[in-house]
């Protein structure tokens, strides 16, 4: 794979595993509910972020699941305020957490490089806004109306059922005009999915990372881990930190993780196993 210039940084993802940071400018995100809701505590937390060692900065205004309807304006407020403050402070990849178009073509304006659309692309403007810019896109396997009440998902083959409808969001990104080297994929662990379908979803993860561009996963305190280990959210660390490795071991290269510093350590662990990178000194039996 080809270095990859997003926004100010390059990504070499043959060698390379970028860490995405989590900021929920919400008032009921399932993970902070709501710690990061004002905006000097959204810009501090991402900026303390960078300072731990995160590649990337991923800014949502609006929670995946069902809640309150929260209007383009809103989201525009909520977001563009904290991106603009944080492309003023640093040159972390910044990308924003949302699906709707608008809120989309305001974030990059704003400083953004990257929009991580966790819907599918539901907003048949998206595809537009981002052939238009320089930002690299998202694609996510999600099914259903955004916010909506989640069905009961059934698959054949799960993986079989994400690769396809990822193959066919990339040939549309494509033929709306987003270059291929603008793409990453997200197999969408538990969006839509139950904690059967997120394992299996691991296990498989090289027959998604073969579809071509950069896999990125959001496996941060998910409840499949919750119910895998038998823990409630706020104790998830240690089973979100394995499905990560898995995963990198698997061909991910971009882990959108909540918390930076144990990240940042079992990721540069693991590339340094991989042989990716030196470790920061020998001093042991030499």
């Amino acid at each position: 794979m080809e270095p990859r210039t997003i926004g100010t940084r390059v990504f070499d993802f043959d060698r390379e595993v970028a860490v995405m940071a989590v900021i929920n400018r919400t008032p009921d995100s399932f993970y902070d509910k709501g710690s990061t809701f004002a905006l000097d505590r959204a810009v501090t937390a991402s900026l303390r972020a960078v300072d731990d060692g995160a590649d990337w900065v991923d800014v949502g205004g609006v929670p995946f699941g069902r809640g309150p309807v929260v209007t383009a304006h809103e989201e525009i407020e909520r977001v563009v305020p904290v991106v603009e403050a944080i492309a003023a402070a640093t040159g972390v990849v910044i990308s924003v957490d949302t699906y709707n178009a608008e809120v989309a073509r305001r974030s990059i304006a704003a400083g953004a490089s990257v929009i991580n659309d966790t819907s599918g692309l539901w907003d048949d403007a998206m595809l537009g806004v981002i052939a238009h810019s320089d930002a690299t896109l998202v694609l996510t396997h999600s099914i259903g109306p955004p916010r909506s009440a989640p069905p009961s998902p059934q698959y054949a083959d799960v993986v079989e059922s994400v690769i396809a409808f990822l193959r066919d969001r990339v040939e549309r990104a494509i033929a709306a005009g987003v270059p291929l080297e603008r793409l990453v994929v997200d197999p969408g662990h538990d969006l839509n999915k139950n904690t059967l379908h997120s394992l299996e979803l691991t296990r498989r993860l090289e027959e998604i990372v073969a579809i071509g561009p950069p896999t990125l996963v959001a496996v941060s305190n998910k409840d499949f881990v919750g119910e895998t280990l038998d823990r409630e959210q706020g104790k998830r660390l240690e089973g979100s930190l394995a499905a990560a490795v898995v995963c990198i071991m698997k061909g991910a290269r971009i882990v959108r993780m909540h918390d930076v510093p144990a990240t940042v350590a079992a990721v540069r662990m693991t590339e340094t196993i991989l042989g990716f990178r030196d470790p920061a000194y020998l001093k042991h039996n030499i």
